[in-house]
């Protein structure tokens, strides 16, 4: 979802820094459902495996990984070229439902795809994964016990946690008079106002419309139409004042001075604020809360390349990967090992690392069943009108 890429000195600053860091013995291979503490594995090698490629010999010569935007370091990438020889395609998406269309539309050449907690359990049900071998990814026992093990996926049979972070609103705190503490700088008409034409909500219709439903006092996962019909009213009432549906550019639209309020992720934000220390950016999530999510790694059950592909999984979870990562992306890190190894101005950042209070009040989403054929409808009927 979901970040943008930090400032060229910082990279290298951190890089030298995780490159001067102890490398630990991994513990042994283990399921996500086991590996219930981190340990500090820096390279699959330490974990008994043939090394951070896995077995050369069964790898193919490119790996298709479909990810959000701006969502990666991309001299890993490179780097993985250049340890284990092979190509990374990479392609990105901007919301859930558009890797689930292009998916069901017919595009097999995906091998690592990136959905978030409730689109893992759409795609399981709808059997569109591969279960993974655990045995080609020691460095899940990196990863903190609590982003494991979750309901969208019982004993990570199917998923490896990437990345998480919470949604909220962004804002230009020389433009915006109040502080936005509320839903209602988005929702209420008469607040959205004030700053008409210069409002962007995300172009996403479960998190859109889940923030219209906590604006009205719901959960973000309501299946009732009463409700959710409500939600849709909420969204046309201020759509006027709305000058753009945005999941990819919505903090740079803040820094352009295009918008002066926006709602998106914590990691986009988090990144615009680190790139402009001249900009008076700010962001909060609002006191009804949004959402939380845990974005994760999967291999389509179409993969052609699904050794590779996990072997790419383990690659990226190696700590100082998994850290770079995090410092490129401004996102947080479910990798303990990784997370130990990032500078303090990062984990001290209560925007890219929001602390459990700020984020008290928001939801993960949850697969709603039949009622997504309800919240496909109305995202239809906002968008057109």
């Amino acid at each position: 979802m979901r970040g943008s890429f930090k400032n060229l000195l910082v990279i290298v600053a951190v890089a030298l820094l995780l490159l001067a860091a102890c490398k630990a013995a991994a513990p042994a291979n283990q399921p996500a459902a086991a590996a219930t503490t981190a340990g500090s594995a820096s390279t699959s090698a330490a974990a008994g495996t043939v090394g951070p490629c896995g077995d050369k010999t069964k790898l193919s010569k490119s790996v298709s990984f479909y990810n959000w935007g701006d969502y990666i370091d991309p001299d890993i990438l490179k780097q993985f070229k250049t340890d284990c020889g092979v190509d990374v395609v990479y392609d990105t998406f901007s919301s859930n439902e558009d890797l689930l269309a292009k998916l069901q539309g017919g595009a097999t050449g995906y091998d690592l795809i990136v959905p978030s907690d409730y689109m893992v359990t759409t795609m399981i049900n709808l059997k569109m994964l591969k279960p993974l071998d655990f045995s080609n990814i020691p460095n899940m026992a990196n990863l903190d016990k609590d982003f494991l093990n979750k309901p969208f996926d019982p004993g990570n049979k199917y998923s490896v946690p990437y990345l998480w972070g919470v949604a909220g609103i962004g804002y230009d705190a020389d433009k915006v008079a109040t502080p936005p503490t509320s839903l209602a700088s988005l929702f209420d008409p008469a607040q959205a106002k004030q700053y008409a034409g210069k409002i962007s909500l995300l172009d996403d219709e479960r998190e859109t419309i889940g923030a219209a439903l906590k604006y009205l006092g719901y959960s973000i996962n309501s299946t009732n139409p009463d409700e959710l019909e409500k939600a849709k009213q909420v969204i046309l009432a201020v759509k006027p004042d709305i000058l753009t549906f945005d999941s990819d550019t919505f903090a740079d639209t803040i820094v352009s001075g295009e918008t002066v309020l926006g709602h998106g992720w914590n990691g986009n934000f988090a990144s615009a604020i680190a790139d402009n220390p001249d900009r008076h950016i700010k962001f909060v999530v609002p006191k009804e809360g949004l959402t939380r999510y845990i974005d994760n790694l999967v291999i389509p059950a179409t993969a052609p390349n699904p050794y590779t592909a996990e072997v790419l999984i383990n690659y990226l979870h190696i700590p100082e990967n998994a850290a770079k990562i995090s410092v490129a992306t401004h996102y947080s890190t479910p990798n303990e090992a990784a997370f130990k190894l990032l500078p303090e101005d990062l984990t001290n950042n209560p925007i890219a690392y929001p602390p459990k209070e700020m984020w008290a009040n928001s939801e993960y989403i949850t697969n709603v069943g039949d009622a997504t054929q309800i919240y496909d409808r109305i995202w239809t009927e906002i968008k057109a009108q």
